[in-house]
């Protein structure tokens, strides 16, 4: 049976050109976004046998029951990538309390709700999972304050969880890629950045997935 792997958050960006690279590898893919529509042209441009599925990842029900019909339909998920996540960028002081709690929910809650969600079976099986952090959540920057506590927050709990798990076979990593060029970066000015820049440049969504 093929190996399957999933990735939140892959219909763009870092999560897409993973799923474009495990397509290439041989897995089975599961596609999951919260726009549905999004996540079948990504799946049907893969070709072969990939499925998309709809989810929020901040609400535990979407992604208890997604984990549900993933199995059903593709099998027991081998490989789990959390790239869903999203920004709100302002300065603490302007910043209003639902866009935090917007980040905080889909950028750490989310990927802790997938983890749990997957280990019910990799428990039994062993699996990898990879969280995409972001060198915010390491370095911090002005207007990115909840942002980065969001990311900064998603390496403590992969630390954390990859030592709870490692006797069962499981491996968690996190990545954490600095400017890369995608639709969330797509307003920023390239030309700001590129002196804090030791390429000079903004990375392409398949340059992290060396790692």
């Amino acid at each position: 049976m093929d190996k399957v792997c999933a990735v939140f958050g892959g219909s763009r960006g870092i999560g897409r050109a993973v799923a474009q690279l495990m397509a290439q590898k041989g897995y089975r893919l599961a596609i999951v976004s919260r726009n549905l529509e999004v996540a079948k042209a990504t799946a049907g441009e893969l070709g072969g046998n990939h499925l998309a599925f709809r989810c929020d990842v901040a609400k535990e029900q979407d992604v208890q029951s997604t984990f549900q019909e993933m199995e059903k339909y593709l099998g027991p998920v081998n490989f789990l990538v959390n790239a869903a996540g999203i920004n709100r960028d302002s300065l603490l002081v302007r910043t209003k309390t639902e866009d935090m709690v917007s980040q905080l929910h889909t950028n750490l809650l989310g990927s802790m709700l997938t983890c749990k969600a997957a280990m019910k079976t990799m428990i039994q099986q062993g699996g990898s999972i990879v969280n995409v952090g972001s060198i915010i959540g390491l370095k911090g920057n002005v207007g990115q304050s909840a942002y980065s506590a969001t990311k900064g927050g998603l390496v403590g709990f992969s630390r954390s969880l990859a030592k709870e798990v490692a006797r069962k076979k499981i491996r968690v990593n996190v990545v954490a890629p600095g400017l890369i060029r995608t639709d969330m970066t797509r307003h920023l000015k390239e030309e700001h950045f590129k002196k804090n820049i030791p390429l000079g440049r903004f990375g392409e969504t398949l340059e992290p997935l060396d790692t």
